[in-house]
């Protein structure tokens, strides 16, 4: 560490994981003194990176918030660690802009060491994920924080949104927490408009504006809570009721509060759930591993039929003899 630009690097490196170090305290860790410190923080400043430094006995050096964010120095487990963050956002449907969460991981991976370079495609290029995801447009950056920071501070909004249905209003609403579920954004909190506490899609939010008012969330409100029931509530086409004969904790594994509601039964496990089409609930039943008996609708049972004999077709299909 003796090149001076080293340990300019080294001194941001130290800022940024401990704020308040001592000039004699960055002296010793830098191997150097505290003239020198003095001068490698005003290389950092002449960089454009605030550096605030305290005078007195308990005075200190730390990194304020500048109009740009200074250069991040990662060791090698915190660069794993942001990667890794980057590929499950990107795959779990979470990053509210992907070109942003792309260029980030490019950024980091153009500068990783070789050792950690190549483990780190590999996982990038082999990244499996087990749940259900959703392909909905993501939210736009702006408005999502904007929520995040109006349900922390407990200011009211005004929201410009558009319904399923594709129609547009303006309401007021007091959000009470933002909340990530298979694929989707969603904010939830007290309409004005409606007078009653509703659940909106953050993706088709068009703005947000805040208001002067602020408001209480009520005890004990838990966003996620209300969220799977609402959704469990949700209007759909059918309303499905399956005997499973197996193991409660098992099929629970199997079959979450957000796609169904089990219910012990002394021959086994009534699950109730809806469904908009029964192809996707068949296909649903078929991955199961347990028998199970239909109580109803009947139509579920001519889509289980159907799905068997594509099953059965695909089964009994032989691959073409290649041209000689």
């Amino acid at each position: 560490m003796s090149h001076p630009l080293t340990r300019v690097l080294a001194l941001l490196e130290l800022l940024q994981a401990h704020a308040g170090l001592t000039g004699t305290q960055l002296a010793d860790r830098l191997g150097t003194d505290v003239r020198t410190v003095r001068r490698y923080t005003a290389h950092l400043r002449e960089l454009g990176i605030p550096v605030e430094s305290d005078r007195g006995r308990y005075g200190g050096y730390r990194l304020a918030r500048g109009y740009r964010m200074p250069p991040l120095v990662l060791t090698n487990d915190e660069a794993l660690a942001v990667v890794l963050g980057l590929l499950a956002g990107e795959r779990l449907g979470m990053n509210s802009t992907a070109p942003a969460g792309a260029g980030a991981l490019a950024k980091i991976e153009r500068v990783l060491p070789q050792a950690l370079r190549e483990p780190l495609a590999a996982m990038r290029d082999t990244l499996s994920f087990t749940g259900n995801t959703v392909n909905a447009q993501v939210p736009e950056t702006g408005v999502l924080l904007a929520l995040a920071q109006a349900s922390r501070s407990r200011q009211s909004v005004a929201l410009r949104y558009r319904s399923w249905r594709q129609e547009h209003s303006e309401r007021d609403l007091d959000p009470y927490g933002v909340v990530f579920h298979t694929g989707r954004w969603y904010v939830i909190g007290h309409d004005h408009l409606r007078d009653s506490l509703r659940t909106f899609r953050i993706d088709r939010v068009a703005s947000v504006t805040p208001r002067d008012a602020t408001f209480t969330t009520p005890a004990g409100f838990d966003p996620v809570t209300h969220l799977l029931a609402t959704l469990t509530q949700a209007p759909y086409r059918w309303q499905v009721e399956i005997l499973i004969d197996g193991p409660l904790g098992e099929i629970a594994r199997r079959l979450p509060n957000s796609i169904a509601t089990l219910t012990a039964q002394p021959n086994g496990v009534l699950m109730r759930a809806r469904a908009e089409r029964l192809d996707g609930m068949a296909h649903l039943l078929a991955s199961l591993e347990w028998p199970f008996t239909i109580h109803s609708p009947d139509e579920l049972r001519q889509a289980l039929k159907d799905l068997a004999r594509q099953l059965t077709a695909a089964a009994e299909r032989q691959p073409e003899t290649p041209p000689r």
